[in-house]
């Protein structure tokens, strides 16, 4: 079985699906652990509803999807902060999906369209509870580094100098065509 990477507008049917099961992970994760139940839905509901991924449009964002086998299997969006500054967010696979390198391919893919959109640090933030994700920002070179932002829910910042991509890569705005495609 093969992965793609391709751009997908954050407001297709493919990228709701992604950000409702991401959301869906994250946030009763969030909940059993402190509270001991899931979420509300009327709580998941309104969350996705107030955080419909419009900040991941070019040109000044990215939604990425990664497909296995042809069938949507997970995502990742960066947002241009600034002009060297990209954050990383919605970094995210089915879990039937993962231990097969798509989390990996996504960051990369993500890495190389924020650098061809000029950024020179991506930057990142995440729980503690996440420790699978921990893992895979420090196994791909992320550093953790102090707090740059104010969500209530961030416990871990990180950080990564972002090199220049592949031969062939030019800068540009983010766009579909100027967003990595790894095979």
């Amino acid at each position: 079985m093969t992965w793609t990477v391709a751009p997908e507008p954050y407001d297709s049917p493919v990228a709701a699906a992604l950000w409702r099961a991401y959301y869906t992970e994250v946030s009763d994760r969030w909940y059993l652990l402190h509270e001991g139940r899931r979420t509300d839905p009327a709580e998941l509901e309104r969350e996705i509803a107030a955080r419909p991924g419009t900040d991941l449009a070019p040109p000044r964002g990215l939604l990425l999807v990664a497909r296995y086998a042809g069938e949507p299997a997970g995502s990742a969006g960066i947002r241009l902060l600034d002009e060297s500054t990209a954050e990383l967010t919605r970094v995210f696979l089915y879990a039937g999906l993962r231990g097969k390198g798509g989390a990996a391919l996504l960051v990369r893919a993500a890495e190389e369209a924020a650098h061809a959109s000029g950024a020179t640090r991506m930057i990142l933030d995440t729980r503690g509870d996440l420790v699978e994700a921990r893992a895979l920002y420090a196994r791909l070179g992320y550093t953790e580094t102090a707090r740059h932002n104010d969500d209530p829910h961030a416990e871990h910042w990180f950080t990564k100098p972002l090199t220049r991509p592949a031969a062939g890569r030019g800068r540009g705005p983010v766009s579909p065509r100027g967003a990595a495609r790894p095979r």
